[in-house]
């Protein structure tokens, strides 16, 4: 029976879970409206690609382990067997239990460490006071060299982590057997390895600290009872929102998650002004809904202009965190609008790849203003 177990285990381990983890994966970046009929389509079609190009001759399988584990000539017992390991591999782990948060001793100065690095982490900005007590007594601080890897993607999860001290790099392998491509670092105050949490799944990246490095680990069972429902509702939301954003639309769906997890939400009525001329910048702005125009003061002693108008998905506030200069126009809310917004650290850190399609599409208000001037306005 544990021969028999063993070879279940082995099978599922080199043919179901590395496939599972890619359909996974594909899901949550595209995020099917209707999940069944796209996992359908998925499996009938880039699976089946996926499976061929991992079938490939071993010198530790034979044919009759192939027959041993068909599954039409598997006896109900070892078909049991099967469904429990799927069980063990996807849905123990965040099944809600009972709960029993732990306590792990810290002095007063080690929970105000904590709670200082969660204020700045968004995924605890939703917690109540009660809430985030629980979790600064159940995190626990470990301590990494530089060089240590801290998680490997593909690993299975059981803590999230938010960084007191130190750099830490982070990576991600876009194919099986691919190189690791450099994504971002983790600074203190920021935090990772939500994701296996939050979605039940292996590592999506890999974690190396840089220098000397302090986190704060928080395990499974507090993250799913405390922080998980929130956290997961706001990014499902603005994943969502983030999709609509064309300049974003070229992001890996891991960092678009994180950029998710940044953003802020404010509300304008008609006519209210966003951002006035001259005034120093510190936020970027991306539309949710509504309308928007943007006036500038093209001669001095007149009235402001029109020189640009925005619609949902558009985006706006970056020459000022680009350039470092003053607001160069108002912008002025023609509608009621939802506005998401970064502000002028997570903008830089966060969007720095873009930073040159960014540069570029500047020439837009130029292009716009100039028109404006031509036709007299």
């Amino acid at each position: 029976m544990n021969q028999q177990a063993d070879k279940l285990r082995s099978y599922a381990q080199e043919n179901v879970v590395f496939l599972l983890q890619r359909l996974m994966e594909d899901i949550l970046a595209q995020q099917p409206k209707n999940v069944i009929d796209w996992s359908i389509a998925w499996l009938d079609k880039k699976g089946r690609d996926i499976v061929k190009s991992k079938q490939r001759p071993s010198a530790q399988s034979s044919s009759s382990d192939e027959e041993v584990i068909e599954l039409p000539k598997r006896p109900a017992a070892a078909r049991k067997q099967r469904a429990s390991i799927s069980a063990e591999a996807y849905g123990q782990y965040n099944r809600k239990e009972s709960f029993q948060p732990r306590v792990i001793v810290k002095s007063q100065q080690q929970k105000e460490i904590i709670s200082k690095r969660l204020s700045q982490s968004f995924m605890f900005a939703s917690l109540d006071s009660r809430e985030k007590d629980i979790v600064i007594d159940a995190m626990e601080e470990r301590s990494y060299n530089v060089d240590d890897w801290v998680i490997k993607q593909g690993d299975n999860g059981d803590n999230l982590y938010v960084v007191d001290q130190g750099e830490l790099n982070c990576f991600k392998r876009f194919t099986k057997d691919g190189e690791n491509k450099f994504l971002k670092v983790y600074y203190p105050g920021e935090s990772f390895g939500e994701l296996a949490l939050l979605y039940n799944a292996p590592r999506a990246a890999s974690i190396q600290s840089k220098t000397n490095s302090v986190l704060f680990a928080l395990d499974r069972q507090t993250f799913n009872h405390i922080v998980k429902d929130a956290a997961m509702k706001k990014r499902e939301k603005y994943v969502n929102v983030l999709k609509q954003i064309e300049l974003l639309s070229m992001m890996d769906p891991y960092e678009r998650s994180h950029v998710a997890d940044a953003i802020k939400s404010a509300s304008f009525q008609k006519g209210e002004y966003v951002i006035r001329e001259g005034e120093q910048g510190d936020i970027f702005y991306m539309i949710e809904e509504g309308n928007l125009i943007a006036t500038k003061t093209l001669v001095q002693g007149q009235d402001p202009v029109k020189v640009f108008q925005y619609k949902e998905g558009d985006y706006f506030g970056e020459l000022a965190l680009l350039k470092d200069i003053p607001r160069q126009a108002n912008v002025v809310a023609e509608t009621e609008v939802k506005l998401i917004y970064l502000d002028r650290h997570s903008f830089k850190r966060m969007l720095g790849p873009l930073e040159d399609i960014l540069r570029r599409n500047t020439e837009k208000y130029q292009k716009y203003e100039q028109y404006w001037i031509t036709q007299g306005k």
